[in-house]
């Protein structure tokens, strides 16, 4: 089971609790053409959005963060999904073009640091495979390609992958991720 925090922070990130007054903002994320270029599709329909918002506030098998500046100002977004024993699974990954320099490894760090604080080890997830700078990203961070659909490459993290790039990107989040339940 997932538990949702009331904000995880990290050097100059914060992820909080996506809540349905964010629908706008991430309709407007998963629609640009774009930044959904690689996302399962979504339809342009906030009345949509609103009501997966809702559905998810009671959904313990899910954490959906909005990426925020230390400010409160919504940069992205990241979902944490799909239990599989001590490994998670995590995507809905998108950053507006207001993300400031290291949002992507930051980010990526804070969900790693997140996952292993509230009892995850590994992690697993697919990319699609026409998105080479994700590819490239994740395969840096120690991701190990383990299989592939039609559209996707699958990847698996192990605890010690995870470890590593905690440690080889500390700069970017040299404290870890400080967890606010």
């Amino acid at each position: 089971m997932f538990r949702k925090p009331r904000s995880v922070r990290g050097r100059q990130l914060l992820f909080r609790d996506a809540a349905v007054a964010d629908a706008e903002f991430i309709l407007a994320l998963r629609t640009d053409e774009k930044k959904g270029e690689f996302l399962s599709a979504t339809a342009p329909d906030v009345q949509q959005q609103r009501d997966w918002l809702t559905r998810y506030a009671g959904d313990d098998t899910q954490v959906y963060f909005i990426i925020c500046k230390l400010d409160g100002t919504p940069v992205g977004t990241v979902r944490l999904y799909d239990q599989r024993g001590d490994s998670f699974c995590w995507g809905s990954w998108i950053k507006s073009d207001g993300a400031p320099s290291g949002f992507g490894v930051e980010s990526a760090l804070m969900v790693y640091d997140f996952a292993l604080q509230i009892g995850f080890q590994r992690a697993h997830f697919d990319v699609r495979k026409g998105n080479a700078s994700v590819i490239q990203f994740h395969e840096r961070f120690g991701a190990v390609k383990v299989g592939e659909t039609d559209e996707d490459n699958l990847y698996e993290m192990s605890n010690a992958a995870i470890k590593a790039a905690l440690q080889q990107y500390r700069k970017y989040l040299p404290d870890g991720a400080a967890v606010a339940f």
